[in-house]
């Protein structure tokens, strides 16, 4: 049914010379040609039906760029499997060849070099024109655009605008429907008016009112492309009123509801669906075991967890597309429909290269009007890195080291807790740290960073609820964050253990005693899910730290020890 292919039609030919080892000469040539449009696009149409995905922006309406993670632990059945697959690994999974630009696009190693060749990616405009062209070959009436969520959060612009720039955005692009998840960080009665009056469908069928348990939300939609019945149902973050502050809205439930959804799937069927879609934010391992316990879907568009795969994955009749982050990447799929069924399924990850893809003069414009009351302000240079700075990884990234020791100093703390976003651009040694890099980073609408006393205990107890929420065996029972970063200890884990027995060996970095159970510590730390944390927002925290420092030179971390990989 799915062809196993480069997603990158380009460096195809590179992949295909260069052993997955090395690159010889030739290959070299070939992996660093400058890219075109045209080859990013270039694709051989199936069937009637074109669906289009994003998702995951976090608010990013320019080009930048993000560092994919160099470590993505799986545990249980889905070890060392996609997307738990990183690197070299990952590189000779898919046939791609070292230094080509689908590995800078989707891999870690040689990040500095890479993106020096091959540019930043993303950028609305460019994803315009990506989207532009598609609905251009195909025929608009034959064309699908769906959103996965996290999209009004993660930029400066998002949270002075409580998210109306990138509704705004998403409007002009034809969005036709998304789910959600950081979406509800700007609280209930933000997200119901936008909701309630945009130009999109916004479908989250496992939203319920906690006193009477009726829908929140439109829970699907129908639509008809290419002459076909497309029900697209939605699924925000299951965890949402457990990973977000419930505070912001008090009176939603979330979760799996796996019946709600068969019942939602058997409902479309006899509504006359021939394909029925899955807008999940689900992360992809619960959307991976969803596709074995739910019966009838037919693509499940995945989110929450930033993967990025040049392939789609299929679990029984069910595939599964895996879109990336920070509008890196646009996928396409062609479906051929027939007998009110799929009959097959061609798929394309596209890479949003910057410098390749011509901006959609509309589009440009409208974002360069979002953006100019803050213009000046973004743009304001508070210092340098000679660091790559990143924030990818399941233990630690570099800008979350700096947001630690920001913290650490900044605070007068013994200990600093950075909780394990995702999201966040990466700088390159020598760029400037501007007021953009740094909101890029934080903003967020609970900020406050607050300064207390935790006993080595309760920092245990802190790392292993984050570690079980990670590395629980059952993808039900995980959350699809990162690890929280720590500033001041450092650790050992072994992620084979079960839940209490992961996390050893507490050490006080500054001592090198072991951290005390029964001791009190100073501790720092930001993004509190408590209802009224104190503490200044951490972005004037990063500010002042990195105005002081003025050029940022980190060493390598390596206090987190880890094992049972």
């Amino acid at each position: 049914m799915i062809s196993r292919r480069d997603f990158l039609q380009a460096t195809a030919a590179a992949s295909a010379i260069v052993a997955a080892s090395g690159l010889g000469p030739l290959g070299r040539v070939a992996a660093q040609q400058k890219l075109t449009q045209a080859d990013i696009l270039k694709f051989d149409p199936l069937g009637t039906v074109t669906l289009l995905h994003v998702t995951d922006i976090h608010a990013q309406l320019v080009p930048l760029y993000f560092r994919e993670p160099s470590i993505n632990l799986g545990v249980g059945d889905v070890k060392a499997q996609p997307p738990h697959l990183t690197d070299q690994a990952f590189r000779s999974y898919y046939r791609i060849a070292n230094g080509s630009a689908d590995a800078h696009a989707l891999t870690a190693d040689d990040f500095t070099s890479l993106a020096r060749t091959y540019g930043r990616m993303g950028g609305l405009d460019r994803v315009a024109t990506l989207v532009a062209a598609v609905r251009a070959e195909r025929g608009a009436d034959k064309v699908l655009l769906l959103d996965g969520g996290d999209t009004w959060q993660g930029s400066w612009s998002a949270l002075q605008t409580k998210g109306q720039d990138m509704v705004d955005v998403m409007s002009a692009l034809k969005t036709d429907a998304m789910t959600a998840h950081w979406e509800f960080t700007l609280g209930a009665e933000r997200v119901k008016e936008i909701a309630d009056k945009a130009p999109f469908a916004f479908l989250a069928q496992n939203v319920r009112d906690s006193e009477w348990q009726e829908p929140v939300f439109e829970a699907r939609k129908m639509f008809e492309r290419g002459g076909a019945k497309i029900a697209v149902i939605g699924q925000a973050l299951p965890r949402t009123a457990v990973a977000n502050p419930r505070w912001m809205f008090p009176k939603w439930e979330f979760g799996i509801r796996e019946d709600e959804m068969q019942k939602q799937v058997d409902q479309s069927r006899a509504e006359g669906a021939d394909v029925v879609v899955l807008l999940s934010h689900n992360g992809f391992d619960v959307d991976r075991k969803l596709a074995t316990r739910v019966k009838g879907i037919d693509v499940i568009l995945t989110s929450h967890t930033h993967d990025a795969l040049p392939e789609l994955v299929k679990v029984g009749n069910t595939v599964l597309a895996a879109s990336g982050s920070h509008g890196k990447f646009v996928s396409r799929l062609d479906l051929a429909v027939k007998d009110k069924r799929v009959t097959d399924i061609r798929f394309k990850l596209m890479p949003v290269f910057s410098d390749a893809i011509a901006p959609d003069p509309a589009m440009k414009a409208l974002v360069e009007k979002i953006r100019a009351p803050y213009a000046a302000e973004l743009a304001t240079v508070i210092g340098r890195t000679d660091s790559l700075l990143f924030r990818r990884g399941n233990f630690n990234g570099t800008f979350d080291d700096l947001i630690c020791d920001a913290m650490l100093t900044q605070r007068d703390a013994e200990i600093s807790l950075s909780p394990g976003f995702r999201w966040g651009g990466t700088l390159l040694p020598g760029d400037a740290i501007t007021w953009e890099a740094i909101t890029n980073a934080t903003a967020m609408t609970y900020p406050a960073c607050y300064r207390q006393q935790m006993t080595g205990e309760q920092l245990k107890l802190i790392l292993e609820d984050v570690a079980d929420n990670i590395f629980h065996p059952d993808p039900y029972f995980q959350g699809g964050g990162d690890m929280v970063r720590v500033g001041g200890m450092g650790y050992a884990i072994d992620v084979s253990k079960p839940a209490g027995d992961r996390i050893s060996n507490l050490t006080h970095l500054k001592t090198g005693q072991p951290i005390d159970a029964k001791k009190s510590y100073v501790v720092a730390g930001w993004a509190s899910i408590n209802e009224g944390t104190q503490g200044p927002p951490i972005w004037d925290v990063l500010r002042s730290h990195v105005s002081a420092q003025k050029t940022i030179q980190l060493k390598e971390n390596a206090a987190v020890r880890v094992s049972g990989t």
